[in-house]
């Protein structure tokens, strides 16, 4: 799933750091392929293989969770300090998500 698309976002509908997350990457022109947990068929299938990636330690997974050119980003707090940082860009430019 994650390969096959610059970026992909795993989410919950309810979640405000997920629609935070969603809105930033639409508003750098980067139209995410986002799977809502909660309401996708195989959610609970999903979220135990990101728990084993995210090793969250608890029985839900910390949402959301981000890869970039198939490769586990992390959460909104690893997004956030890579967009700081001035790395998203490059990562996003590599991937093919972004063209500037």
């Amino acid at each position: 799933m994650s390969r096959a698309n610059p970026v992909v976002i795993f989410s919950r509908s309810t979640c405000f750091m997920c629609h935070a997350a969603k809105r930033l990457f639409c508003s750098m022109g980067v139209n995410p392929t986002v799977y809502e947990l909660d309401e996708y068929p195989d959610g609970k299938d999903l979220e135990r293989v990101l728990l084993e990636l995210v090793g969250g330690g608890g029985s839900a997974v910390p949402v959301p969770v981000v890869f970039i050119g198939g490769k586990l980003v992390g959460g909104m707090d690893r997004v956030m300090g890579s967009h700081i940082s001035g790395t998203l860009v490059p990562l996003l430019k590599e991937a093919g998500a972004l063209w500037l």
